[in-house]
């Protein structure tokens, strides 16, 4: 489902990583794990097609990212993609159904019956109707979890999402993602430095400066 084949990244004349090659399957969720400073995130922007990359290439059902358009990549991000991070980003002026609804309305899909069934799956049935700044860390990131797999992405890249959140809470938050895997058969990459997040995943890798090998 995404295939990476010697990626590389520089800023400038700084190397951020190399030959970074791997391949993940649909309804796989697999960890990232990698020291500070190493690039996750940043290689994370570039399997979204946020941030350009140097040198390999990026297939996500066999379509290459190198070369798309703009506009391609906007549109294969809403269709195909799912984002969650550890800053949570929920619209602050829209309800918890409002958050979890948008990726729909940008589609144009029929929303609060999905968006209703997802809330349901996370534990937000009840708190539709609240506003973000009503809720607590966890709920917020529950909320960013259930945004991002309501539109049935293909993949779900995953960005230290408990790096805000106390042990029991991540906890928490780690085997709804697990569970929203196995629940939309969506391939999850799950970038993190935690090994407690790390072990809900069903194969860990390490990045290095030189690559990534298995953990």
């Amino acid at each position: 489902m995404l295939k990476v084949e010697g990626l590389a990244k520089r800023f400038g004349s700084v190397p951020v990583f190399g030959q970074v090659s791997f391949e993940l399957g649909a309804g796989e969720f697999v960890a990232l794990v990698g020291e500070s400073g190493v690039g996750k995130s940043t290689l994370l922007n570039c399997l979204a097609g946020l941030e350009p990359f140097d040198e390999g290439s990026v297939h996500l059902h066999g379509r290459s990212l190198a070369g798309m358009a703009d506009d391609e990549l906007s549109r294969l991000r809403s269709e195909q993609l799912g984002f969650v991070f550890q800053a949570f980003h929920v619209l602050p002026h829209l309800s918890v159904a409002e958050n979890v609804q948008l990726p729909l309305r940008l589609l144009n899909r029929p929303f609060e019956q999905a968006a209703a069934q997802v809330l349901q799956r996370v534990g937000l049935a009840d708190l539709a109707q609240r506003m973000p700044g009503q809720l607590s860390g966890g709920q917020l990131q529950r909320v960013a979890l259930a945004r991002a797999v309501v539109h049935a992405p293909a993949l779900i890249l995953a960005d230290e999402p408990t790096g805000n959140l106390d042990p029991r809470t991540a906890a928490t938050v780690m085997q709804l993602l697990a569970d929203a895997v196995a629940h939309t058969g969506a391939a999850c990459l799950l970038v993190t430095h935690s090994p407690a997040a790390a072990a809900h995943a069903q194969r860990r890798l390490q990045l290095t400066p030189t690559g990534v090998v298995a953990g």
